[in-house]
């Protein structure tokens, strides 16, 4: 009984909802058959809980759809027969949370605290015709789920208004617009004189209103208004097209008003929409200086036939001067100089195919069968099949995923995948794009053009994800006419491939999963007829074509279509009797029958990828890489050719004498046949290109790909000679001997091997490195080979024998990381030095050749450093040494800069800013000196190498993704860039300049590279884009303003090791500037005092041996047999001298789970200042952080309420009643980890080091006074891990990765017991709560060690025992890769601990004999934190999961026996939750029902498991905090780098709102000003006890907060109303990160037309742009 409502309701309750419900009818069988168009229902949400409610409608196609809507979906998700809606509750007015707009209550998720009877309108006729496309039929079920309060269910075909009587209705006239009062057994209970609005909720969906996100079911103030067409709330669904208005036109007028007035007035003239075609020829005026932007570019954009062109900048007005009769250029005021030729580079040919890697599947052959026309990427490929010659069509700037041509061939249409789906048509034989088309959103999936060209059919999806059939009229394109849509349809069904009709072009058709359909446009419609598959309707059908000829007598229409399938099925259909004519299926012969015994009606078929036919015979390819001609009956096989993939693309030429097939995996062949023989026209890796290198001596190349397959290459031909293949192991790098046949290839698993090419063997293989080989080169003269891995290590090896013996390998000697490769060695002209980033990627080291000591460092930060005014450290990125007649060496940075060395003394000579705008990927010098070539951005970029021009580069187009590697050839007459295909260009530098010197009478040199026949003379020097474009005048790259050399002084005696006949070479015309030095390493004084050897740095070789990796993984729970009982020996104490030297050989663990100090970039304040005695000083009073950095460092006692944990170096003791804080202040360095005595009276805090200024400190605190006792002082790095006795005797710290090292403390005389060193890196480390000398640490490579203090001994030595793993526990997910490491461990009593693993296995073992006996598979992610008591388990894991689990009877299994007799539930994980980020620290009580949990994400959350909520405690920024501004007395914002904007409330500390846009920092913001005036309005109070009266509230009655502005790093400024909760303006006024901003000083006139925003950037002066924002 509810006292409300006055009546009974149903109450639905329970922890799970799916568990929990209501269904009517009781089964799923019966139905409702109820046919009302709405669906009421009358509900109340159950405070702080979920609820589901399911409603299941049937279409009039018999189709039944589930509409869901909860308030646990967080998003709106659709299929083709499931919504799902998320439910936004509404908390009660006059409640707290219905006032506070920051309660985060109005957004998905549990019911507020304050819930009230809600009536909802579904209409269900509109939701399934507007997400669906389908008509609404009845309503079959509906099933409420908990946790709820429902009156009463009930649908109509009647739209009933609330509150409203029949008499109101009445005179209000609401009864004719179809608007009708609820009746009254079907209302909520209203006692006289209340108002039906202040009691109860009304929702209606969908709704007119506009508030976010709209595909959501949530309340709404305003009521839905009147509608002309129908009642309130019935909104049509039809699309109406938006209006386009263009905001660069000139305003009229000053007046804000007038202006919004006139670019908003409709055009009373309509033009022609203008299709650019090419950009008109455009002169510089000679009496106007163009203002440069920061990137030295100026934006021009002109169209021939406009009669006048504004370009107005900064107060400025410039005109540009057209000749629109003969198109003449204007006179230059002055010449620039330029690199010549222009174009520099001529693309000449693509190997590659698009149907291996994109999804476009289609090759084609021209009219009479001699040029093939097939996609590569984003290149569209026109191949002479007899010469091999191609030409190409360039603009699309993704992807080609569809290919069509007419009959005739003097059309080609494309179309690009992705998320700007356009469709470019082409006239075929000059390359020339005639029109461009977008009308679908994304996913463009298949073309047809008709046979005279006139019609194009294209398919894809919409902006809702639908298909989308779309029918273009190009007759005119060919004569500059418009491409014009005759025809559109949506439609739900699968389409793969579409065709049109080429007796017919108004009729298609299509085929796809489960369906083949007919098409036709009529009246302006397309429409569509499905074939009745009957018992064949559940195939996936892939291609279809037209019976080809014409018989004279017989109707057009008369046609037999071919349809193919995935089942091996092909089905003749009667096109114009629209029914099945025959079906046949293909089998696979077998080899034990003679052919004509094979049968088609059973077996496995051969699934059919493409069709095609003549007049004679069928074509096909099919998955098992079978090409196959057969007659239209199928009963034997004309021809057949095997190919090493899958046939995706077949075609054959008008005269039937060629066939062309292409395959999946990247090869185009033709079979001929007339001779019956075969010709591979090409061949192409399937995935991404890695790296490639040339034969110098040779005209080969070998490339290697993710493809796992290294391919060598005959230069001249393009042909591919050999292929390994490495199924298991990616190559990652790759080079050529300067001699031999011979290449050396490195490995993603370190391996290193070295092939003979001509005899294709392996030579040598070695595997010396952990991480990927990021590098591999040979010397000059062939001697040597070096490799490079990602963990820092290098090798040389000794090449002049067939073994390549190991010489030298050493450890931290290149930068670690991946992103250095494929080519992280140069190797000096001369072949003395070779070059590498290392030891870290701020610096560059030059290495010897022969022995890799190191001789020359230089420090990239400390270059001008007095002028360098970025906030970003830069680092090296690329390097490569220019010839010996230069001798420099170049290297580009992470910030786009090149930056060129004195070779000999590291001198910095150049430095040239902006080279490409994301990175260069590559670069390389020619030979001769004279030119660079850079690659990045997808572009390759030619340069003048002395940079003496005024535009000292070229850039060219054509790749679709990034480039790996540019290079020249050995003639320097071609340039081989690679990617997602081979790309050659001739460069016509060296070509011209070889026809312009070659002596008179002499036979000319043989390129390397054969250029093309005289038919390409006229268009040598065109490239493929002006040649498509036909542009006189192309855009220009950005002017680089000449760099400032830098001048250094002379080194002294640090470069004593360089040759003796190496002279230094001083540029005489370098002006003067500061003296800059160049770092040397340790290293080399320890070389110059010879102190140290090479046994100090190199790895032993003899004796190692690397330990194999095993297969597989084992199964979720498996037992282990039992071991004996373990010895322990004693521990290897630490020596610090000989800890320090071997710092440097350990890598950084790759887990989550080991302390890693944030990087940051300023330094210990100088100066402090400190308040004499009673005298005015700060008082810290709060902090709102948590550093998500650290490792344990949240401590909570719920026994005593103790609540502590870290923010950077402060440690926060905050009373969680009072929400009082204090502080531990006394660490300069941010403190890793925190450790509690078993007393709780003193507290332990570790923080690393910073260089040699502050060392590692543990400081002892005294939790009564709040007072360090003790700081204890011995590790040299980071500390990662603390631990106290069960009885508070010993305190063990643990030191990071760069010391390995174990201190066992007295806490009674604070000193070092003894210490020892594992050789792993430790991770983690608990006590033994049943015995106060024992303890045990997990670590790296499946290392677990039992310690035990012997207390006999008078300095307390320590023993260890390495305990024996499981095999099948060290195994990993994948195959072979990575190793195991144990990462947290937890004891649960009764000799019983439980270790995870970073592969989120979770093992149980067997203290007592130190032996596992079982493990389960609890997680798919890195566990990093174990909690057990009272037989339950809690694992936290990096990917974000936090576990319950019972482990009642698991200690059973240790017993000897049967361990089937194991008490049931086991292990069983009763839940799950999952938070906002990679979970650092866990804490629960004894019962694990309660408990507190820290992420990296900064979060401190409070969970139950009982209640199964979690409470955000504490919340903080994940980054740099860049901005803070208060927005009154009681809330702050902050912004940070994690690119989020952040409210917060000052009276609660916590965090009430945030903004966040993703991959991009927020840097600035401000505060809107208050408005001053006082705003009045008039409200009436309705209670019981007071007359009705009106009252007059101000606004500060209310909370009304002003509203923020923000800039973002990519240069963007948003504007946010934190009131309404939503981002009311974005503009993106600047390329660069935005630096500061604020607003005028008039708040009014911001409130009520517009304000000003004045915008820093990159150190401009305020001020330096203004813009004005209308609402």
């Amino acid at each position: 009984m509810d006292k409300a409502l006055k009546c009974t309701v149903y109450r639905i309750t329970g922890s799970i909802p799916a568990g929990n419900y209501i269904q009517i009818p009781s089964t799923s069988t019966q139905s409702l058959g109820l046919t009302g168009r709405y669906l009421y229902v009358l509900f109340r949400p159950i405070p702080s809980k979920y609820f589901v409610v399911h409603i299941d409608v049937a279409t009039h196609d018999a189709l039944v759809v589930r509409i869901s809507f909860s308030n646990l979906f967080k998003e709106f998700k659709s299929t083709s027969t499931w919504l799902q809606f998320p439910f936004i509750c509404h908390a009660a007015r006059g409640t707290i949370d219905g006032n506070s707009k920051f309660s985060g209550k109005d957004s998905s998720g549990p019911a507020p605290l304050s819930t009230r009877w809600t009536l909802l309108c579904l209409d269900v006729q509109y939701i399934l015709s507007m997400y669906l496309n389908r008509q609404f039929s009845y309503t079959k079920n509906i099933k409420l789920c908990a946790n709820m309060f429902v009156k009463n269910i009930f649908t109509s075909d009647l739209l009933y208004q609330p509150g409203l009587t029949f008499e109101q209705a009445t005179k209000s006239g609401s009864l004719s617009q179809g608007i009708n009062p609820l009746p009254r057994d079907m209302a909520f209970h209203l006692t006289k004189g209340q108002n039906w609005k202040n009691i109860y909720d009304l929702i209606r969906f969908p709704s007119s209103g506009t508030t976010k996100p709209f595909d959501s079911i949530q309340f709404s103030e305003s009521s839905p208004p009147p509608s002309k067409n129908g009642p309130p709330g019935i909104i049509s669904p039809k699309r109406v097209n938006t209006k386009q208005t263009d905001l660069s036109r000139p305003q009229k007028g000053s007046n804000p008003s007038s202006a919004i007035h006139y670019v908003t007035k409709p055009d009373k003239t309509r033009k022609k929409p203008q299709i650019t075609k090419e950009l008109p020829t455009v002169g510089l005026d000679s009496h106007v200086n163009y203002p440069h932007d920061d990137d030295r570019e100026i934006h021009v954009y002109a169209h021939p036939l406009d009669s006048k062109a504004h370009l107005k900048q900064d107060r400025v007005t410039e005109k540009i001067n057209f000749n629109q009769s003969n198109n003449q250029k204007v006179k230059k005021s002055r010449s620039y100089k330029s690199l010549q030729p222009d174009p520099i580079l001529q693309l000449k040919r693509i190997v590659g195919f698009g149907g291996s890697t994109s999804t476009c599947r289609e090759a084609l052959w021209n009219y009479n069968g001699s040029i093939i026309v097939y996609p590569c990427h984003a290149v569209l490929v026109a191949m002479q099949v007899a010469n091999g010659h191609q030409r190409f069509f360039i603009g699309h700037t993704d992807k080609i995923s569809c290919l069509a041509m007419n009959s005739t061939s003097s059309l080609v249409a494309s179309g690009q995948t992705g998320q700007l789906s356009v469709v470019r048509v082409w006239k075929f034989q000059t390359a020339e794009c005639l029109a461009m088309v977008k009308t679908h959103t994304n996913s463009l999936t298949c073309l047809s053009f008709s046979r005279t060209g006139s019609v194009l059919c294209g398919v894809g999806k919409d902006g809702h994800g639908k298909n989308m059939v779309v029918v273009w009229n190009t007759l005119r394109v060919t004569n500059g006419g418009e491409v014009i849509v005759i025809a559109k349809a949506h439609t739900e069904v699968d389409i793969q491939r579409m065709r049109v009709a080429h007796f017919d072009e108004t009729r298609m058709v299509s085929c796809g999963r489960d369906n083949i359909r007919f098409w036709r446009v009529r009246d302006g419609q397309l429409r569509s007829a499905p074939v009745n598959l009957g018992e064949h309707h559940c195939m996936e059908f892939t291609d279809c074509c037209f019976e080809k000829g014409n018989q004279p007598g017989k109707d057009s229409t008369d046609r037999i279509l071919y349809v193919c399938s995935r089942s091996g099925h092909i089905f003749e259909i009667d096109y114009q009797k629209v029914c099945i004519q025959q079906v046949r299926r293909l089998l696979p012969a077998d080899k034990k029958r003679q052919p004509e015994k094979q049968t088609f009606n059973s077996g496995a078929g051969i699934s059919i990828n493409s069709i095609a036919v003549n007049e004679a015979f069928c074509l096909t390819g099919s998955d098992d890489g079978y090409l196959r001609l057969w007659p239209f009956d199928f009963k034997h096989v004309f021809l057949e050719a095997e190919h090493e993939g899958p046939v995706t693309a077949v075609d054959i030429t008008e005269d039937g004498l060629k066939l062309l097939a292409g395959t999946s995996t990247g090869n185009l062949g033709v079979l001929d046949t007339s001779t019956r023989s075969y010709t591979t026209l090409m061949r192409s890796h399937m995935d991404r290109i890695v790296s490639t290198s040339i034969d110098p001596s040779r005209q080969h190349m070998v490339t290697i790909s993710q493809d796992h397959t290294i391919r060598v290459w005959n230069i001249q031909t393009m042909q591919q000679l050999y292929d390994f293949s490495s199924p298991q192991e990616c190559p990652s790098s790759v080079v050529y001997h300067p001699s031999k046949e011979i290449f050396a290839c490195g490995f993603d698993n370190g391996c290193v091997r070295v092939f003979n090419v001509a005899t294709t063997s392996l030579l040598a293989e070695h595997k010396h490195h952990r991480g990927s080989v990021t590098g591999v080169s040979f010397s000059l003269t062939g001697d040597f080979l070096y490799s490079a891995g990602s963990l820092g290590s290098m090798a040389i090896y000794d090449s002049s024998d067939n073994m390549y013996t190991l010489i030298r390998l050493l450890s931290n000697m290149v930068a670690r990381g991946e992103k250095f490769g494929p080519n992280s060695i140069a190797v000096s002209p001369e072949g003395h030095h070779i070059a590498v980033i290392g030891p870290s990627d701020f610096t560059v080291s030059v290495l010897d050749a022969r022995s890799l000591d190191e001789i020359l460092r230089i420090d990239i930060t400390s270059l001008n450093a007095a002028t360098n005014n970025r906030t970003i450290i830069d680092t090296a990125l690329r390097l490569c040494y220019s010839p010996s007649s230069v001798h420099q060496l170049l290297v580009t940075t992470t910030s786009n800069k090149l930056l060129k060395f004195d070779s000999k003394n590291g001198r910095l000579l150049s430095e040239v800013d902006n080279i490409h705008r994301s990175g260069c990927t590559s670069l390389e010098v020619s030979r001769d000196g004279l030119y660079l070539v850079t690659a990045g951005d997808r572009v390759i970029k030619i340069w003048d190498y002395h940079m003496r021009l005024d535009l000292n580069f070229q850039v060219f187009i054509g790749h679709s993704e990034a480039v790996s590697r540019v290079v020249f050839t050995p003639d320097s007459l071609s340039v081989i860039t690679v990617g997602e295909a081979i790309f050659l260009w001739d460069f016509l530098a060296n070509i011209h300049k070889k026809q312009i010197t070659q002596p008179e009478g002499r036979t000319p040199i043989k390129s390397l590279l054969p250029r093309e026949d005289a038919e390409r003379e006229e268009i040598l020097y065109k490239s493929p884009v002006r040649r498509s474009l036909d542009m006189s005048v192309s855009d220009m790259p950005r002017r680089t303003p000449a760099p400032q050399p830098v001048r250094y002084d002379q080194l002294d005696d640090a470069h004593s090791t360089m040759d003796g006949d190496e002279e230094i070479q001083v540029d005489t015309n370098l002006p003067e500037t500061d003296n800059e030095e160049v770092l040397k390493g340790p290293e080399l004084n320890e070389i110059e005092t010879g102190d140290t050897t090479d046994l100090d740095s190199v790895i032993e070789i003899e004796g190692h041996e690397t330990q194999g990796e095993t297969l597989g993984h084992s199964p979720k729970v498996q037992p282990h047999e039992r071991y004996r009982l373990p010895t322990r020996s004693p521990a290897k104490a630490a020596d610090r001298q000989s800890q320090h030297r071997s710092d440097k050989a350990r890598a950084k663990p790759h887990v989550h789970k080991h302390y890693t100090k944030r990087p940051r970039s300023h330094g210990l304040a100088q100066r402090r200042y400190a308040a004499p005695d009673k005298q005015a000083g700060l008082t810290m009073k709060a902090v709102i952080s948590y550093n998500g950095d650290g490792r344990n460092n949240m401590i909570w006692q719920p026994d005593t309420g103790l609540f502590m944990y870290t923010s950077g170096c402060l440690a926060i003791v905050e009373d969680l009643n009072s929400g009082e804080q204090r502080f531990l202040t006394g660490h300069v360095e941010e403190i890793s980890t925190l450790a509690l005595q078993n007393d709780c009276q003193v507290l332990a805090s570790a923080s690393g080091s910073h260089g040699t200024l502050t060392p590692s400190q543990i400081f002892l605190w005294d939790l009564q006074h709040m007072t360090c006792k003790h700081i204890l002082r011995y590790h040299s790095h980071e500390i990662t891990a603390l631990a106290y006795s069960r009885d508070d005797k010993y305190l063990v710290s643990i030191g990071d990765y760069q010391e390995c090292c174990v201190v066992l403390w007295s806490m009674y005389t604070h000193s070092v017991i003894t210490t020892s060193t594992p050789g792993l890196p430790i991770h983690d480390v608990k006590w033994d709560p049943y015995s106060p000398c024992e303890f045990v640490t997990v670590g790296q490579n499946g290392s677990i060690l039992f310690w035990m203090i012997d207390e006999s001994l008078a300095d307390g030595q320590l023993q260890v025992h390495d305990a024996e793993v499981p095999e099948d526990l060290l195994q990993t997910h994948h195959m072979g890769v990575g190793q195991v490491d144990f990462t947290a461990l937890a004891y649960a009593g009764d000799n019983l601990l439980f270790i995870a693993t970073n592969n989120g296995k979770v093992s149980a073992w067997d203290t007592r004999h130190n032996s596992c006996f079982m493990h389960w598979e609890a997680d798919t992610t890195e566990i990093g934190c174990l909690v057990s008591y009272s037989g339950r388990l809690i694992s936290a894991s990096v990917g974000r999961n936090l576990r319950l689990w019972s482990t009642v009877g698991i200690a059973e299994m240790k017993l000897p026996g049967d361990h089937h007799s194991m008490r049931s539930g086991g292990l069983v994980m009763d839940d799950e939750m999952n938070l906002d980020g990679p979970i650092t620290c866990v804490v629960f009580d004894a019962t694990m029902d309660m408990g507190i949990v820290g992420t990296s994400s900064g979060t401190l959350w409070y969970i139950c498991w009982t209640e199964r909520s979690s409470v955000r405690l504490v919340s903080s920024h994940m980054d740099k905090i860049n901005d803070l501004a208060i927005i009154n007395d009681n809330f702050i914002a902050t912004c940070a780098n994690d690119g989020s904007l952040r409210v917060w409330s000052l009276m609660e500390r916590e965090q009430t709102l945030q903004f966040q846009v993703i991959d991009q920092a927020c840097t600035c913001l401000d505060v809107s000003p208050q408005d001053t005036q006082t705003k009045s309005r008039n409200t009436l109070s309705n209670i019981d006890t007071v007359p009705v009266m009106a009252h007059s509230l101000t606004d500060e009655d209310r909370i009304v907060l002003p509203s923020i502005a923000a800039g973002y790093s990519d240069g963007t400024v948003r504007l946010f109303d934190i009131n309404q909760v939503e981002m009311v303006l974005k503009i993106h006024p600047h390329a660069v990160s935005v630096t500061a901003l604020t607003f005028s000083s008039n708040g009014s006139l911001f409130h009520a037309n517009y304000t000003s925003i004045w915008t820093i950037f990159n150190g401009a002066h305020l001020p330096s742009l203004l813009y004005s924002h209308f609402y």
